[in-house]
């Protein structure tokens, strides 16, 4: 009898995976241990692996599909071997109302398991692969003559699946990129494609963006992916069920900015090279050690402690963030932190993170300042009581030994959950943390 392989629930917040693509084909031999295919969660994309050892007799979700927890994917069992596929599941398109469901509705309970199958927009559904780097620009070059068309890998190879021509997309991500929900949303409908070069009068010349008039960008209705989902959903969530509460300090950066410049000229050779949110996250840590209280998490009858400060940080992906954590971040110093962030906010941009590297944070730091925002508030990451905005180092008049002097300052703002924190608590993390950071020879000892 052939074994069935289900849909694993990959991550805590995971309703539904995405058959980004599958490792084997049917016929294969597969043995125990092997893997079969990836998959897309609300956080990472992660390898499926093969507990049984036969052939790979049938696939029952094709690649680009979306599978609730539960549903059948694929059979292994003896060559030849007949199988059934599993009972009648129901297909819905990704723009379809119940699809995209609104972000502050309360969950369900569970459904029974539904293989959502892409749009059939093409005869063949598209490959896709692993989600790509949020910072990964594929520079295409367009028409003969054209202007180059900033476009991710992922959507790229999309749109050469799907045979549509970039230049003719308007980008919905940073700057203008062309980015995958904006290539399937033309796959399903074509009139959101602008005219073709050929199609344009050639008197006609192209205006730049400073004196270009009509619409900014195609009216659509773009479905969320499974991560943005889980986020507006979580967002909302945290907003509307914790009181927030902010406080703010201005420090001094010069003297961290100093260390951090005389450290990373010395072990240039090593290849060293700390950053800002390095000494922050470790600054962070210490601070939680001096004022362990905002250390905590409320459980709905009660506050939790924790023991150990695992200070996480936001990294900025395609579709969305994610936290990777940096574990028992009060044991390790500047330079382990920063040769532990480096690796892990790579893999968190590939969406290869596991997810033991992004779950069990107790406090969160999100950092701004290398796209010049000098000062904002975050929204609180459950279950932290907590979470550090960290703006970007202005250049000013400021008041040092009674005179004025050009001074380097920095804005960090906390936002607490007022069932764990107080303001005075949240004040005194603040002024051990601006303590630290003026005193950045405390944070290498």
């Amino acid at each position: 009898m052939a074994d069935i392989i289900d849909m694993p629930k990959l991550s805590d917040t995971m309703s539904v995976g995405t058959l980004v693509k599958w490792l084997k084909k049917e016929g294969d031999a597969v043995k125990s241990g092997d893997m079969l295919a990836e998959v897309e969660t609300d956080k990472a994309t992660m390898e499926l692996e093969s507990f049984f050892t036969g052939t790979l007799i049938k696939i029952f979700a094709p690649a680009g599909a979306q599978v609730a927890i539960g549903a059948a994917l694929c059979a292994i069992g003896k060559p030849g071997e007949a199988v059934e596929a599993p009972a009648a599941p129901a297909a819905k398109t990704p723009d379809a109302p119940a699809a995209s469901a609104p972000a502050n509705e309360s969950p369900a309970p569970a459904p029974a398991p539904v293989t959502v199958a892409p749009a059939p927009v093409a005869p063949a559904a598209p490959a896709t692969v692993a989600a790509p780097v949020t910072a990964a620009v594929v520079a295409d070059p367009g028409p003969a003559g054209g202007p180059r068309v900033k476009i991710s890998p992922l959507a790229k190879k999309i749109a050469t699946d799907q045979k549509i021509d970039p230049s003719r997309l308007t980008g919905s991500g940073p700057h203008g990129r062309i980015v995958k929900a904006d290539v399937l949303a033309a796959a399903a409908n074509p009139a959101l494609l602008a005219p073709a070069a050929s199609q344009i009068s050639n008197g006609k010349s192209q205006i730049g963006a400073l004196g270009a008039k009509g619409p900014i960008q195609p009216d659509r209705l773009v479905p969320a992916s499974n991560m943005r989902a889980i986020i507006a959903k979580r967002l909302l969530e945290a907003k509307t069920q914790i009181p927030h509460f902010y406080l703010e300090i201005e420090v001094d950066a010069e003297p961290l900015l100093a260390v951090r410049s005389q450290l990373n000229a010395a072990f240039e050779k090593e290849g060293v090279k700390l950053s800002v949110n390095d000494f922050i996250l470790k600054a962070s840590a210490d601070a939680l050690r001096r004022v362990p209280g905002v250390n905590a998490s409320w459980t709905g009858t009660g506050i939790q402690y924790h023991g150990a400060a695992h200070v996480s940080f936001a990294v900025a992906i395609e579709d969305g963030l994610i936290t990777p954590v940096i574990r028992d971040t009060h044991t390790k110093s500047v330079f382990a932190i920063s040769a532990e962030a480096k690796p892990l906010g790579k893999r968190a941009k590939e969406k290869k993170l596991k997810p033991e590297e992004f779950t069990g944070g107790t406090f969160c730091v999100s950092n701004l300042g290398m796209m010049g925002i000098e000062r904002f508030s975050a929204i609180i990451n459950p279950p932290n009581a907590a979470i550090l905005a960290v703006g970007t180092t202005v250049t000013k008049p400021v008041v040092k030994n009674g005179g004025i002097v050009v001074g380097q300052t920095m804005v960090l703002t906390l936002s607490c959950d007022h069932r764990v924190v107080d303001g005075a608590l949240g004040a005194q993390f603040l002024a051990a943390l601006k303590d630290l950071l003026e005193k950045p020879a405390l944070l290498l000892v």
